[in-house]
């Protein structure tokens, strides 16, 4: 590791310790020619695959944008921010054990109406109308007909569930 106050090349780790609930390494350093100190952090550095957009252009994942589009379909609705980055770092780690190098737009997309669906059936609407861009009232209607039908469903097998659990 440089010194960043000398330049020079020879620098002696002094400390090293885990940081960031132990996503990274923070190392105490030392140069060797100038003697001043100086702390580093490593972390791994994990490529995300590129998206396809529907034009067939690709495009480096972004978080940011991810979080803006996840946003405004959240806007003004009782959902924690730290359910948001939960359902980020979800959506991120289904990009990452995918294993692929490219992923088409069509299905971040359908990961993110799924985290929307358990957040906020509102936010789910909306960013659904944006994202299958619903030309009409129908179209409103059919997928809130379809969340109602799943949450039925959902409801359901979790009243079997528990009917099952209290036979044993």
């Amino acid at each position: 590791m440089r010194c960043p106050f000398c330049q020079a090349e020879d620098t002696k780790v002094i400390d090293s310790r885990l940081a960031s609930d132990g996503a990274a390494v923070r190392r105490r350093r030392e140069c060797q020619q100038c003697a001043e100190r100086f702390t580093t952090f490593e972390t791994a550095e994990l490529v995300l695959p590129r998206i396809i957009k529907s034009d067939g252009s690709r495009e480096p994942f972004n978080e940011d944008k991810l979080r803006r589009g996840i946003g405004r379909a959240v806007e003004k609705r009782p959902v924690a921010t730290e359910d948001i980055d939960a359902a980020l770092d979800r959506i991120k780690h289904r990009l990452h054990v995918s294993g692929e190098r490219e992923i088409p737009s069509r299905d971040l997309g359908a990961w993110v109406m799924d985290e929307l669906r358990d957040l906020d059936e509102v936010a789910y609407v909306r960013f659904a109308s944006v994202y299958q861009q619903f030309q009409n009232i129908d179209a409103f209607r059919e997928e809130i007909e379809r969340l109602q039908q799943q949450s039925a469903g959902d409801t359901r097998r979790s009243q079997l569930s528990l009917l099952k659990d209290g036979s044993d």
